[in-house]
């Protein structure tokens, strides 16, 4: 299928390996002109050139935070009007309610729901004046599905959600879309330290904590980087743009409700 995105640009954030990186190539694929940001340069900048000799599309790598004020204002810098925004960002660390004091939670939402926020603002105008634009924000399962462990990324994606909410049908009208995708498991860095966790906490080796995780599955396995970036591609081209405010579930059923 021809997405109809050729020749345009997007911003991926945190895209140097992962989901965001999944989203980076499938829009590559696609036609579409990169700038990803990641933290870690050497690791941004070795995944820039592998996507451009892939795919020949044009990819600057930004090495930034994009949780602070600064990291955003560097990639708008280099971007400031793209015609697709990928948020991204790392999750907040596992625990329990009694570990969290004020600070853990602001960096959680600085990270998770201020920063896609803050994209958003800086934006969304120029896409109501071209009349067209597309944003996908990666958020969680838990935001249908609580994880207990995950007190501090529930509440930061569970905000961003709600904003993303009301946003999203203020600016429908000038044909531009925002919605959001949620990963459950993944095979990515981030659940292989969640198995680490349970690794350790039951004494298990790592096999035998990733199998009992992928038991709870009903899909009996973790999702692909690259089947998650192909969801993302298709809610960035031109046959989205009915789809409005979603909360999209990527998690191989894992999370058992209708609504």
């Amino acid at each position: 299928m021809d997405l109809g995105i050729k020749g345009k640009t997007a911003i991926v954030c945190a895209a140097s390996k992962g989901l965001g990186r999944g989203c980076a190539e499938a829009l590559a694929e696609a036609g579409v002109n990169l700038v990803i940001n990641a933290r870690t340069e050497s690791t941004l900048v070795e995944t820039a050139a592998a996507i451009a000799a892939k795919y020949g599309v044009s990819v600057t790598p930004v090495a930034c935070d994009i949780s602070t004020a600064e990291g955003q204002a560097k990639i708008l810098a280099v971007c400031p009007n793209p015609d697709i925004l990928v948020n991204n960002a790392g999750g907040p660390p596992p625990g329990m309610w009694s570990d969290w004091d004020r600070d853990d939670f602001i960096k959680a939402l600085d990270a998770n729901m201020l920063a896609p926020i803050a994209m958003m603002k800086a934006v969304l105008p120029s896409m109501i004046d071209k009349g067209w634009g597309r944003v996908v924000n990666i958020t969680s399962q838990s935001v249908k599905s609580p994880i207990a462990v995950l007190g501090l990324s529930n509440s930061a994606r569970a905000g961003l959600t709600g904003y993303v909410g009301g946003t999203s049908r203020q600016v429908a009208p000038y044909g531009v879309t925002i919605n959001n995708m949620l990963p459950g498991n993944h095979a990515t860095d981030r659940i292989a330290s969640l198995d680490q966790g349970v690794s350790s906490a039951q004494g298990i080796s790592m096999d035998e904590a990733t199998a009992q995780r992928v038991e709870t599955i009903p899909a009996r396995r973790y999702g692909t980087s690259a089947e998650f970036g192909a969801m993302c591609a298709f809610l960035c081209s031109q046959h989205a743009g009915y789809i409005v405010g979603q909360n999209i579930l990527l998690d191989g059923g894992s999370v058992n409700s209708t609504m």
